[in-house]
């Protein structure tokens, strides 16, 4: 049975920690995407579909990615903010 350090641990839990943090906000970036994705396909393979369709599916592809540039700039500042310390 090998012993896990507690270093280790220690830098596991930071990065879970961080993973998790904004997680509704990466959640909700995914969903904005494949929704935009659907709606984009949508708009242009369905005939009777109206032109907008295709650019409110562009628009919400484009809000989806924003919210991911969010969430990594939210990230990097807690990150800075709070550096792993295996001392803590």
């Amino acid at each position: 049975m090998s012993a896990v350090s507690p270093d280790l641990e220690a830098r596991q839990a930071y990065r879970d920690r961080v993973r998790a943090l904004y997680k509704p906000q990466h959640v909700a970036g995914f969903v904005a995407c494949l929704v935009g994705a659907l709606t984009l396909i949508f708009g242009r393979m369905v005939a009777a579909a109206p032109d907008w369709v295709a650019t409110a599916g562009l628009l919400t592809i484009g809000a989806g990615w924003m919210l991911f540039a969010y969430v990594i700039i939210r990230r990097t500042r807690y990150v800075r903010a709070h550096p792993f310390d295996p001392q803590s």
